[in-house]
């Protein structure tokens, strides 16, 4: 099988954010099909039309990151029932300017974590309407993944066998369809 490049994109800014560590665990998990690099987005400033015509930097790094990336992988908390702000700042600096932004083809899985059984399951129909309409070609499914400390270790290990082969198979879902969509 080959290796595609993924960006990942994490929808937290914190530093301990339990989203950072499961997206550690399954950038290991997808080793064997996927170089992933973290792309960066709480650097970006909010969003602003007036800020176009000198485009920032960091928002076109971030597009350049998902341009050159096979596929996309989202992993994010929900807050307030939807996508964290920072999240949907990170959507908008890619998709513009109008026309030009970088959504459109790019196969895209989401995923999240929170202490709770269901925690990310409006978060994650959010994004899939959200991007959808971007034209990013998101993978069916949403993906419940209830967080117990030490679910992955500092290593980016995930240490509940019946959790890891669940995310396995979820990164080998995701390479078969990336497969599929650039070949």
């Amino acid at each position: 099988m080959a290796t595609f490049t993924l960006a990942i994109i994490i929808g937290s800014n914190r530093k301990a954010s339990i989203n950072r560590k499961l997206a550690q665990g399954l950038a290991g998990l997808g080793a064997a099909s996927f170089t992933a690099q973290v792309a960066q987005i709480d650097d970006l400033p909010m969003y602003n039309q007036d800020l176009e015509s000198a485009f920032p930097a960091s928002a076109t790094r971030l597009k350049d990151e998902i341009a050159r990336a096979d596929a996309v992988l989202v992993v994010t908390p929900e807050h307030n029932r939807s996508i964290p702000a920072v999240l949907k700042n990170a959507i908008d600096w890619a998709s513009r300017p109008s026309g030009k932004g970088v959504w459109g083809g790019k196969p895209l899985a989401i995923i999240g974590t929170s202490p709770g059984g269901v925690g990310t399951a409006c978060a994650q129909q959010h994004l899939r309407d959200i991007l959808g309409n971007q034209g990013a070609l998101v993978m069916g499914g949403q993906m419940f993944i209830t967080w117990k400390d030490g679910l992955v270790d500092d290593a980016g290990t995930v240490t509940v066998e019946s959790t890891r082969e669940f995310l396995q198979s979820f990164m080998n879902r995701f390479a078969a369809l990336v497969g599929k969509l650039t070949a």
